[in-house]
Protein backbone atom coordinates (compact mmCIF):
# COMPACT_ATOMS: atom_id res chain seq x y z
CA UNK A 1 0.00 0.00 0.00
CA UNK A 2 2.80 2.39 0.90
CA UNK A 3 4.52 1.87 -2.44
CA UNK A 4 1.25 2.46 -4.27
CA UNK A 5 0.70 5.77 -2.48
CA UNK A 6 4.33 6.78 -2.97
CA UNK A 7 4.02 6.08 -6.68
CA UNK A 8 0.92 8.26 -6.94
CA UNK A 9 2.56 11.15 -5.07
CA UNK A 10 5.54 10.97 -7.43
CA UNK A 11 3.30 10.98 -10.50
CA UNK A 12 1.43 14.03 -9.25
CA UNK A 13 4.71 15.83 -8.51
CA UNK A 14 5.94 15.02 -12.01
CA UNK A 15 2.67 16.34 -13.52
CA UNK A 16 2.90 19.56 -11.49
CA UNK A 17 6.47 20.17 -12.61
CA UNK A 18 5.78 19.25 -16.22
CA UNK A 19 3.01 21.84 -16.45
CA UNK A 20 4.55 24.39 -14.03
CA UNK A 21 1.40 24.44 -11.92
CA UNK A 22 2.86 25.54 -8.58
CA UNK A 23 5.76 28.04 -8.80
CA UNK A 24 7.98 27.89 -5.71
CA UNK A 25 7.17 30.34 -2.94
CA UNK A 26 3.56 30.74 -4.05
CA UNK A 27 0.52 30.57 -1.81
CA UNK A 28 -1.78 27.81 -3.04
CA UNK A 29 -5.46 27.60 -2.12
CA UNK A 30 -6.85 24.05 -2.27
CA UNK A 31 -10.59 23.67 -2.87
CA UNK A 32 -11.81 20.84 -0.64
CA UNK A 33 -15.37 19.55 -0.92
CA UNK A 34 -14.77 16.60 1.40
CA UNK A 35 -15.04 13.98 -1.37
CA UNK A 36 -12.28 11.48 -2.25
CA UNK A 37 -10.79 13.48 -5.14
CA UNK A 38 -10.30 16.79 -3.33
CA UNK A 39 -9.20 15.07 -0.09
CA UNK A 40 -6.64 13.00 -2.01
CA UNK A 41 -5.37 16.16 -3.74
CA UNK A 42 -5.08 18.03 -0.46
CA UNK A 43 -3.18 15.24 1.27
CA UNK A 44 -0.74 14.79 -1.63
CA UNK A 45 -0.05 18.55 -1.79
CA UNK A 46 0.38 18.56 1.99
CA UNK A 47 3.04 15.85 1.63
CA UNK A 48 4.72 17.79 -1.18
CA UNK A 49 4.44 21.25 0.42
CA UNK A 50 8.13 21.55 1.30
CA UNK A 51 9.36 20.09 -1.98
CA UNK A 52 7.08 22.45 -3.90
CA UNK A 53 7.88 25.41 -1.67
CA UNK A 54 4.16 26.11 -1.43
CA UNK A 55 2.20 27.66 1.44
CA UNK A 56 -1.10 25.77 1.56
CA UNK A 57 -4.53 27.07 2.48
CA UNK A 58 -7.89 25.30 2.32
CA UNK A 59 -11.27 26.56 1.11
CA UNK A 60 -14.67 24.91 1.49
CA UNK A 61 -18.03 26.18 0.24
CA UNK A 62 -21.16 24.90 1.94
CA UNK A 63 -23.64 24.83 -0.95
CA UNK A 64 -26.57 24.36 1.48
CA UNK A 65 -28.23 21.93 -0.93
CA UNK A 66 -28.25 18.75 1.18
CA UNK A 67 -29.31 19.94 4.63
CA UNK A 68 -27.56 18.10 7.44
CA UNK A 69 -25.28 16.34 4.94
CA UNK A 70 -23.88 19.69 3.80
CA UNK A 71 -23.25 20.70 7.40
CA UNK A 72 -21.49 17.37 8.03
CA UNK A 73 -19.29 17.94 4.95
CA UNK A 74 -18.19 21.31 6.34
CA UNK A 75 -17.50 19.78 9.77
CA UNK A 76 -15.41 17.02 8.18
CA UNK A 77 -13.31 19.53 6.22
CA UNK A 78 -12.78 21.58 9.39
CA UNK A 79 -11.55 18.44 11.17
CA UNK A 80 -9.22 17.67 8.26
CA UNK A 81 -7.77 21.19 8.38
CA UNK A 82 -7.12 20.77 12.12
CA UNK A 83 -5.51 17.36 11.54
CA UNK A 84 -3.13 18.75 8.88
CA UNK A 85 -2.55 22.07 10.61
CA UNK A 86 -3.71 24.14 7.64
CA UNK A 87 -5.71 27.42 7.66
CA UNK A 88 -9.23 27.08 6.29
CA UNK A 89 -11.79 29.45 4.78
CA UNK A 90 -15.43 28.26 4.98
CA UNK A 91 -18.39 30.08 3.50
CA UNK A 92 -22.07 29.37 2.89
CA UNK A 93 -23.28 29.82 -0.68
CA UNK A 94 -26.79 30.75 -1.76
CA UNK A 95 -26.95 28.41 -4.75
CA UNK A 96 -30.74 28.29 -4.96
CA UNK A 97 -30.96 32.07 -4.83
CA UNK A 98 -28.43 32.36 -7.66
CA UNK A 99 -30.34 29.73 -9.63
CA UNK A 100 -33.60 31.66 -9.26
CA UNK A 101 -32.02 34.99 -10.25
CA UNK A 102 -30.20 33.66 -13.29
CA UNK A 103 -32.68 30.97 -14.34
CA UNK A 104 -30.05 28.28 -14.76
CA UNK A 105 -29.63 24.68 -13.65
CA UNK A 106 -28.69 23.85 -10.08
CA UNK A 107 -25.43 22.37 -11.35
CA UNK A 108 -24.49 25.57 -13.20
CA UNK A 109 -25.54 27.77 -10.27
CA UNK A 110 -23.40 25.74 -7.85
CA UNK A 111 -20.41 26.01 -10.16
CA UNK A 112 -20.69 29.80 -10.59
CA UNK A 113 -21.23 30.43 -6.86
CA UNK A 114 -18.29 28.15 -6.05
CA UNK A 115 -15.90 29.84 -8.48
CA UNK A 116 -16.90 33.29 -7.22
CA UNK A 117 -16.16 32.13 -3.66
CA UNK A 118 -12.78 30.73 -4.69
CA UNK A 119 -11.89 33.95 -6.51
CA UNK A 120 -12.73 36.06 -3.44
CA UNK A 121 -10.79 33.75 -1.14
CA UNK A 122 -7.72 33.62 -3.39
CA UNK A 123 -7.70 37.39 -3.70
CA UNK A 124 -8.05 37.88 0.06
CA UNK A 125 -5.13 35.50 0.72
CA UNK A 126 -2.97 36.69 -2.13
CA UNK A 127 -2.90 33.11 -3.43
CA UNK A 128 -1.38 32.65 -6.86
CA UNK A 129 -3.68 29.79 -7.81
CA UNK A 130 -6.52 27.53 -6.69
CA UNK A 131 -6.00 23.76 -6.90
CA UNK A 132 -8.98 21.64 -7.96
CA UNK A 133 -9.41 17.88 -7.64
CA UNK A 134 -10.53 17.06 -11.18
CA UNK A 135 -9.37 13.59 -12.22
CA UNK A 136 -8.85 11.66 -15.45
CA UNK A 137 -12.41 10.36 -15.08
CA UNK A 138 -13.73 13.93 -14.90
CA UNK A 139 -11.68 14.70 -18.00
CA UNK A 140 -13.17 11.78 -19.97
CA UNK A 141 -16.70 12.82 -18.92
CA UNK A 142 -16.01 16.44 -19.89
CA UNK A 143 -14.74 15.44 -23.33
CA UNK A 144 -17.86 13.38 -23.99
CA UNK A 145 -20.12 16.19 -22.77
CA UNK A 146 -18.36 18.67 -25.07
CA UNK A 147 -18.72 16.33 -28.04
CA UNK A 148 -22.42 15.80 -27.43
CA UNK A 149 -22.98 19.54 -27.00
CA UNK A 150 -21.11 20.24 -30.23
CA UNK A 151 -18.20 22.41 -29.06
CA UNK A 152 -15.99 21.27 -31.93
CA UNK A 153 -12.33 20.23 -31.88
CA UNK A 154 -11.36 22.70 -29.16
CA UNK A 155 -13.88 21.10 -26.79
CA UNK A 156 -12.34 17.68 -27.38
CA UNK A 157 -9.19 18.76 -25.53
CA UNK A 158 -11.25 18.85 -22.32
CA UNK A 159 -9.98 20.62 -19.21
CA UNK A 160 -6.53 22.21 -19.15
CA UNK A 161 -4.05 21.62 -16.29
CA UNK A 162 -3.90 25.40 -15.86
CA UNK A 163 -6.59 27.87 -16.86
CA UNK A 164 -7.50 31.47 -16.11
CA UNK A 165 -11.09 32.57 -15.82
CA UNK A 166 -12.91 35.62 -14.45
CA UNK A 167 -15.97 34.69 -12.35
CA UNK A 168 -18.82 37.17 -12.04
CA UNK A 169 -17.93 39.93 -9.60
CA UNK A 170 -14.21 39.08 -9.51
CA UNK A 171 -11.79 41.99 -9.81
CA UNK A 172 -9.10 39.92 -11.49
CA UNK A 173 -8.51 36.57 -13.20
CA UNK A 174 -8.78 33.36 -11.20
CA UNK A 175 -5.95 30.89 -11.88
CA UNK A 176 -7.09 27.27 -11.59
CA UNK A 177 -4.70 24.31 -11.54
CA UNK A 178 -5.65 20.62 -11.82
CA UNK A 179 -2.80 18.38 -10.60
CA UNK A 180 -4.85 15.13 -10.74
CA UNK A 181 -5.82 15.16 -14.41
CA UNK A 182 -3.81 11.99 -15.04
CA UNK A 183 -5.07 10.21 -11.91
CA UNK A 184 -8.16 7.99 -11.97
CA UNK A 185 -11.06 8.24 -9.55
CA UNK A 186 -10.33 4.68 -8.45
CA UNK A 187 -6.81 5.75 -7.49
CA UNK A 188 -7.99 8.70 -5.38
CA UNK A 189 -10.38 6.43 -3.48
CA UNK A 190 -7.62 3.89 -2.88
CA UNK A 191 -5.27 6.64 -1.70
CA UNK A 192 -7.81 7.90 0.82
CA UNK A 193 -8.33 4.35 2.08
CA UNK A 194 -4.58 3.76 2.42
CA UNK A 195 -4.22 6.94 4.53
CA UNK A 196 -7.39 6.42 6.60
CA UNK A 197 -8.78 9.77 5.41
CA UNK A 198 -12.43 8.60 5.34
CA UNK A 199 -13.74 11.16 2.82
CA UNK A 200 -17.39 12.11 2.57
CA UNK A 201 -19.73 10.58 0.00
CA UNK A 202 -22.08 12.96 -1.87
CA UNK A 203 -25.27 11.26 -3.05
CA UNK A 204 -25.82 14.04 -5.61
CA UNK A 205 -22.84 12.64 -7.55
CA UNK A 206 -25.02 9.75 -8.73
CA UNK A 207 -28.31 11.64 -9.10
CA UNK A 208 -29.64 11.47 -12.68
CA UNK A 209 -30.89 15.05 -12.23
CA UNK A 210 -27.35 16.24 -13.04
CA UNK A 211 -26.29 15.86 -16.67
CA UNK A 212 -22.70 14.89 -15.84
CA UNK A 213 -23.94 12.00 -13.71
CA UNK A 214 -25.86 10.59 -16.65
CA UNK A 215 -22.67 10.55 -18.71
CA UNK A 216 -20.89 8.93 -15.75
CA UNK A 217 -23.47 6.26 -14.96
CA UNK A 218 -25.08 5.62 -18.35
CA UNK A 219 -22.98 6.62 -21.37
CA UNK A 220 -19.47 5.73 -20.18
CA UNK A 221 -20.47 2.22 -19.00
CA UNK A 222 -22.12 1.66 -22.39
CA UNK A 223 -18.92 2.71 -24.20
CA UNK A 224 -16.81 0.59 -21.87
CA UNK A 225 -18.88 -2.38 -23.00
CA UNK A 226 -17.56 -1.70 -26.51
CA UNK A 227 -14.03 -0.83 -25.40
CA UNK A 228 -12.97 -1.38 -21.75
CA UNK A 229 -10.19 1.20 -22.25
CA UNK A 230 -12.48 3.94 -23.60
CA UNK A 231 -11.36 6.47 -20.97
CA UNK A 232 -7.70 5.99 -21.89
CA UNK A 233 -8.61 6.21 -25.60
CA UNK A 234 -10.44 9.53 -25.04
CA UNK A 235 -7.61 10.98 -22.96
CA UNK A 236 -4.93 9.87 -25.42
CA UNK A 237 -6.83 11.40 -28.34
CA UNK A 238 -7.36 14.60 -26.37
CA UNK A 239 -3.63 14.91 -25.58
CA UNK A 240 -2.76 14.38 -29.24
CA UNK A 241 -5.28 16.96 -30.41
CA UNK A 242 -4.10 19.36 -27.72
CA UNK A 243 -0.67 19.49 -29.37
CA UNK A 244 -2.21 20.28 -32.77
CA UNK A 245 -4.47 22.95 -31.31
CA UNK A 246 -1.56 24.57 -29.44
CA UNK A 247 0.30 24.91 -32.73
CA UNK A 248 -2.72 26.37 -34.55
CA UNK A 249 -3.43 28.79 -31.72
CA UNK A 250 0.18 29.94 -31.89
CA UNK A 251 -0.22 30.61 -35.61
CA UNK A 252 -3.47 32.49 -34.97
CA UNK A 253 -1.78 34.57 -32.24
CA UNK A 254 0.96 35.57 -34.69
CA UNK A 255 -1.69 36.70 -37.19
CA UNK A 256 -3.92 38.48 -34.69
CA UNK A 257 -2.33 41.91 -35.01
CA UNK A 258 -2.62 41.76 -38.80
CA UNK A 259 -6.34 40.99 -38.98
CA UNK A 260 -7.84 42.43 -35.77
CA UNK A 261 -8.18 45.94 -34.41
CA UNK A 262 -9.97 47.27 -31.34
CA UNK A 263 -12.39 50.18 -31.52
CA UNK A 264 -13.63 50.96 -28.00
CA UNK A 265 -15.72 47.90 -27.07
CA UNK A 266 -15.87 46.56 -30.62
CA UNK A 267 -13.47 44.20 -32.40
CA UNK A 268 -13.01 44.60 -36.14
CA UNK A 269 -11.61 41.76 -38.27
CA UNK A 270 -10.32 42.44 -41.77
CA UNK A 271 -12.42 40.11 -43.90
CA UNK A 272 -10.15 40.24 -46.97
CA UNK A 273 -7.20 39.04 -44.87
CA UNK A 274 -9.41 36.48 -43.14
CA UNK A 275 -10.56 35.02 -46.47
CA UNK A 276 -6.93 34.58 -47.53
CA UNK A 277 -6.32 32.24 -44.58
CA UNK A 278 -6.96 28.53 -44.24
CA UNK A 279 -10.47 27.89 -42.80
CA UNK A 280 -8.90 26.33 -39.70
CA UNK A 281 -6.97 29.51 -38.91
CA UNK A 282 -10.07 31.60 -39.59
CA UNK A 283 -11.94 29.67 -36.92
CA UNK A 284 -9.12 29.95 -34.40
CA UNK A 285 -9.08 33.71 -34.92
CA UNK A 286 -12.85 33.85 -34.45
CA UNK A 287 -12.56 31.85 -31.22
CA UNK A 288 -9.90 34.27 -30.01
CA UNK A 289 -12.17 37.22 -30.86
CA UNK A 290 -14.98 35.70 -28.81
CA UNK A 291 -12.63 35.07 -25.89
CA UNK A 292 -11.32 38.66 -26.07
CA UNK A 293 -14.86 40.05 -25.77
CA UNK A 294 -16.52 37.48 -23.48
CA UNK A 295 -13.55 36.83 -21.20
CA UNK A 296 -13.87 33.06 -21.67
CA UNK A 297 -15.37 30.52 -24.05
CA UNK A 298 -18.01 29.18 -21.69
CA UNK A 299 -21.10 28.06 -23.67
CA UNK A 300 -19.39 28.82 -27.00
CA UNK A 301 -20.28 25.98 -29.34
CA UNK A 302 -19.14 24.96 -32.81
CA UNK A 303 -22.33 26.40 -34.27
CA UNK A 304 -21.38 29.89 -33.02
CA UNK A 305 -17.99 29.68 -34.74
CA UNK A 306 -19.53 28.35 -37.97
CA UNK A 307 -22.19 31.08 -38.00
CA UNK A 308 -19.46 33.71 -37.58
CA UNK A 309 -17.32 32.12 -40.29
CA UNK A 310 -20.27 32.30 -42.69
CA UNK A 311 -20.32 36.10 -42.27
CA UNK A 312 -16.69 36.56 -43.38
CA UNK A 313 -17.62 36.57 -47.06
CA UNK A 314 -20.97 38.34 -46.77
CA UNK A 315 -21.71 41.94 -47.93
CA UNK A 316 -22.10 44.84 -45.52
CA UNK A 317 -25.21 45.03 -43.39
CA UNK A 318 -25.56 41.36 -42.33
CA UNK A 319 -26.16 40.88 -38.61
CA UNK A 320 -25.96 37.98 -36.16
CA UNK A 321 -26.91 37.63 -32.49
CA UNK A 322 -24.53 35.31 -30.67
CA UNK A 323 -24.58 34.76 -26.89
CA UNK A 324 -24.48 36.85 -23.70
CA UNK A 325 -25.62 39.90 -25.67
CA UNK A 326 -22.74 39.70 -28.14
CA UNK A 327 -23.49 40.71 -31.73
CA UNK A 328 -21.68 40.42 -35.04
CA UNK A 329 -22.21 42.38 -38.22
CA UNK A 330 -20.57 42.84 -41.58
CA UNK A 331 -19.23 46.28 -42.43
CA UNK A 332 -17.32 47.35 -45.53
CA UNK A 333 -14.35 44.98 -45.55
CA UNK A 334 -14.71 44.21 -41.85
CA UNK A 335 -16.49 41.83 -39.51
CA UNK A 336 -17.52 43.70 -36.36
CA UNK A 337 -18.08 41.98 -33.02
CA UNK A 338 -19.29 43.73 -29.89
CA UNK A 339 -22.13 44.40 -27.50
CA UNK A 340 -24.96 46.50 -28.94
CA UNK A 341 -22.99 47.37 -32.06
CA UNK A 342 -25.99 49.12 -33.55
CA UNK A 343 -27.20 50.70 -30.31
CA UNK A 344 -27.57 54.18 -31.72
CA UNK A 345 -31.10 55.51 -31.95
CA UNK A 346 -32.46 57.09 -35.09
CA UNK A 347 -32.14 60.86 -34.74
CA UNK A 348 -35.57 62.44 -35.03
CA UNK A 349 -36.58 66.07 -35.38
CA UNK A 350 -34.42 69.15 -35.75
CA UNK A 351 -32.38 70.88 -33.05
CA UNK A 352 -31.21 74.51 -33.08
CA UNK A 353 -27.50 75.03 -32.37
CA UNK A 354 -26.52 78.45 -31.05
CA UNK A 355 -22.99 79.80 -31.59
CA UNK A 356 -21.56 79.68 -29.01
CA UNK A 357 -23.73 77.05 -27.43
CA UNK A 358 -24.47 73.34 -27.30
CA UNK A 359 -27.32 70.96 -28.02
CA UNK A 360 -28.04 67.63 -26.35
CA UNK A 361 -29.00 64.75 -28.61
CA UNK A 362 -30.04 61.16 -27.87
CA UNK A 363 -26.71 59.64 -26.81
CA UNK A 364 -24.55 62.69 -27.49
CA UNK A 365 -23.86 66.40 -27.34
CA UNK A 366 -22.67 68.90 -29.96
CA UNK A 367 -20.91 72.07 -28.85
CA UNK A 368 -20.19 75.14 -30.99
CA UNK A 369 -17.64 77.81 -30.06
CA UNK A 370 -15.78 80.68 -31.76
CA UNK A 371 -12.04 81.17 -31.95
CA UNK A 372 -10.12 84.24 -33.13
CA UNK A 373 -7.43 82.17 -34.82
CA UNK A 374 -6.60 78.67 -36.00
CA UNK A 375 -5.41 76.68 -32.93
CA UNK A 376 -1.70 75.84 -33.09
CA UNK A 377 -2.26 72.53 -31.28
CA UNK A 378 -5.03 71.39 -33.64
CA UNK A 379 -5.01 67.65 -34.35
CA UNK A 380 -7.41 65.97 -36.76
CA UNK A 381 -10.12 64.17 -34.79
CA UNK A 382 -13.38 62.48 -35.68
CA UNK A 383 -15.26 64.38 -33.01
CA UNK A 384 -13.98 67.89 -33.74
CA UNK A 385 -13.71 70.13 -36.80
CA UNK A 386 -12.84 73.76 -37.50
CA UNK A 387 -14.57 75.87 -40.13
CA UNK A 388 -15.02 79.44 -41.34
CA UNK A 389 -17.81 81.03 -39.28
CA UNK A 390 -18.63 83.67 -41.92
CA UNK A 391 -18.94 80.98 -44.61
CA UNK A 392 -21.18 78.83 -42.46
CA UNK A 393 -23.33 81.73 -41.31
CA UNK A 394 -25.81 81.68 -38.46
CA UNK A 395 -28.93 79.61 -38.00
CA UNK A 396 -27.21 76.30 -37.44
CA UNK A 397 -29.38 73.24 -36.88
CA UNK A 398 -28.76 69.54 -36.21
CA UNK A 399 -30.80 66.77 -37.79
CA UNK A 400 -30.63 63.32 -39.36
CA UNK A 401 -30.36 62.68 -43.09
CA UNK A 402 -33.33 63.20 -45.42
CA UNK A 403 -34.13 61.89 -48.88
CA UNK A 404 -32.39 63.96 -51.54
CA UNK A 405 -29.67 65.35 -49.22
CA UNK A 406 -26.51 66.48 -50.99
CA UNK A 407 -23.11 67.17 -49.46
CA UNK A 408 -19.81 68.59 -50.70
CA UNK A 409 -17.08 66.80 -48.72
CA UNK A 410 -13.86 68.62 -47.89
CA UNK A 411 -11.48 68.35 -50.82
CA UNK A 412 -14.17 67.98 -53.51
CA UNK A 413 -15.19 70.74 -55.92
CA UNK A 414 -18.73 69.48 -56.44
CA UNK A 415 -21.49 68.24 -54.11
CA UNK A 416 -22.66 64.63 -54.29
CA UNK A 417 -25.55 62.63 -52.92
CA UNK A 418 -25.18 62.17 -49.16
CA UNK A 419 -26.09 58.50 -49.68
CA UNK A 420 -23.10 58.09 -52.02
CA UNK A 421 -20.80 59.82 -49.56
CA UNK A 422 -21.89 57.46 -46.77
CA UNK A 423 -21.29 54.44 -49.00
CA UNK A 424 -17.84 55.75 -49.99
CA UNK A 425 -17.02 56.47 -46.34
CA UNK A 426 -17.99 52.86 -45.51
CA UNK A 427 -20.52 53.93 -42.92
CA UNK A 428 -22.55 50.85 -41.88
CA UNK A 429 -26.08 51.02 -43.24
CA UNK A 430 -27.57 50.48 -39.78
CA UNK A 431 -25.83 53.60 -38.42
CA UNK A 432 -26.68 56.10 -41.14
CA UNK A 433 -30.04 57.31 -39.78
CA UNK A 434 -28.44 58.03 -36.40
CA UNK A 435 -25.54 60.18 -37.61
CA UNK A 436 -26.11 63.85 -36.75
CA UNK A 437 -25.76 66.42 -39.51
CA UNK A 438 -24.86 70.01 -38.60
CA UNK A 439 -26.58 72.20 -41.20
CA UNK A 440 -26.63 75.87 -42.12
CA UNK A 441 -28.96 77.67 -44.57
CA UNK A 442 -26.29 76.92 -47.19
CA UNK A 443 -26.46 73.15 -46.69
CA UNK A 444 -24.87 70.31 -44.72
CA UNK A 445 -21.90 71.79 -42.88
CA UNK A 446 -20.61 68.68 -41.04
CA UNK A 447 -21.39 64.98 -41.22
CA UNK A 448 -20.56 64.43 -37.57
CA UNK A 449 -17.63 62.14 -37.05
CA UNK A 450 -16.74 62.00 -40.76
CA UNK A 451 -16.23 65.16 -42.83
CA UNK A 452 -16.59 68.95 -42.93
CA UNK A 453 -18.10 70.63 -45.99
CA UNK A 454 -15.52 71.98 -48.45
CA UNK A 455 -17.17 75.39 -48.63
CA UNK A 456 -16.92 75.77 -44.82
CA UNK A 457 -13.16 75.16 -44.62
CA UNK A 458 -10.77 77.60 -42.96
CA UNK A 459 -8.87 79.78 -45.45
CA UNK A 460 -6.40 82.69 -45.28
CA UNK A 461 -9.39 85.06 -45.35
CA UNK A 462 -11.03 83.43 -42.30
CA UNK A 463 -11.64 85.99 -39.55
CA UNK A 464 -13.44 83.82 -37.01
CA UNK A 465 -12.94 80.06 -36.63
CA UNK A 466 -16.01 77.96 -35.85
CA UNK A 467 -15.14 74.98 -33.65
CA UNK A 468 -17.65 72.12 -33.64
CA UNK A 469 -17.24 69.23 -31.21
CA UNK A 470 -19.20 66.04 -30.66
CA UNK A 471 -19.21 64.18 -27.31
CA UNK A 472 -20.80 60.75 -27.02
CA UNK A 473 -20.98 61.01 -23.20
CA UNK A 474 -22.44 64.48 -22.57
CA UNK A 475 -22.81 64.18 -18.79
CA UNK A 476 -19.14 63.41 -18.20
CA UNK A 477 -17.82 65.84 -20.79
CA UNK A 478 -20.01 68.71 -19.63
CA UNK A 479 -18.92 68.20 -16.03
CA UNK A 480 -15.28 68.31 -17.14
CA UNK A 481 -15.83 71.43 -19.15
CA UNK A 482 -15.07 69.90 -22.46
Amino acid sequence: MASRAKGLVGRVLDFIRRHDLVPSGQRLLVAVSGGPDSVCLLHILWQLRQELGAELYMAHLNHQLRGAESEADAAYVEGLAHRLGLPLIVERGDVRGYQARHRCSEEEAAREVRYAFLARSAEALGAGAVALGHTADDQAETILMHLVRGTGAAGFRGMSPLVRRRPQGATGPLVLVRPLLEVSREETQAYCQDHDLKPRWDASNVSPAHLRNRFRSELLPLLEGLNPNIKEVLLRAARSLDLDLDYLEGQAAALWGQVASREDQTLALDTAKMRALHPSLQRHLLRRALRELLGDLKDVEAVHIEDLASLVGKPAGRRLSLLRGLEAATDYGRLLLGFSIWDRSTLEGEYRLEVPGEVKLPGGLIRASLLREWPETYNEAKGRVFGDYRASGGGLTVRARRPGDRFQPLGMDQPKKLQDFMVDAKIPRALRDGIPLVCSPRGILWVVGYRLAHWARVTEETEQVLCLEYFSDPGRRASQGG
